[in-house]
């Protein structure tokens, strides 16, 4: 978190939490909701699309400053204020880095542990890692399935043909902080939050 940030909150300690105005894409895109309507709205579309921020020095700012409450609720935290996120897919987006040689977050931190993997039954690949739970971005998708194994060395795609049970244990061929086993899990999509411990859709909560 920023040092402006911490000030901000110091000085103004009661400044209300917004939901709505703010989003994540399945691509690790911020979006801008400039009427309020990510969670509510009026036209019946159940998730507008919001407006593209493309400005990188706001975009890094959001991403030095996202984090979690306690219940699962991603929130960008402006200032004194808390802007909560609807997440499209997960609260973090993952792809592999440029040099080919770990998974990064759309924050563009590097993950350094994965502690389990979830495949579930539309074909997407999430992670819990130790900066929160992630998706596999699409396109990034066959290259980490590729990468991962079992620990005797047998390629996921040819475990997957053999196996039966819930769940297997894989490693990716990552980086080194990256390899150690995780187990892979089945799971349906509905089940996602749950298992992973995240709200997409965070509303006010009452006392």
């Amino acid at each position: 978190m920023d040092d402006l940030v911490r000030a901000a909150m110091a000085r103004w300690p009661d400044v209300p939490d917004v939901f709505g105005w703010l989003s994540l894409t399945r691509n690790g895109q911020w979006r801008l909701h400039p009427t309020g309507n990510a969670l509510a709205p009026d036209d019946g579309d159940p998730d507008p699309e919001g407006e593209s921020i493309s400005n990188p020095q706001i975009t890094s700012f959001i991403s030095r400053n996202y984090m979690t409450d306690d219940s699962g609720r991603w929130y960008f935290q402006n200032g004194p204020q808390k802007v909560y996120v609807r997440l499209d897919a997960a609260p973090l987006i993952l792809r592999i880095d440029n040099n080919n040689s770990s998974l990064q977050a759309h924050t563009g931190t590097v993950v350094d542990i994965v502690s389990s993997w979830w495949l579930d039954d539309e074909g997407h690949l999430y992670a819990q890692t130790n900066l929160g739970p992630g998706l596999i971005v699409g396109r990034d998708l066959p290259a980490v399935i590729d990468t991962l194994h079992t620990p005797e060395g047998q390629p996921l795609s040819d475990a997957l043909e053999a196996t039966t049970v819930d769940s297997i244990v894989v490693a990716p061929a990552l980086a080194a902080s990256q390899t150690q086993p995780a187990s892979l899990h089945f799971c349906a999509a509905n089940h996602i939050e749950t298992l992973l411990g995240f709200v997409r859709r965070p509303a006010l909560r009452y006392a």
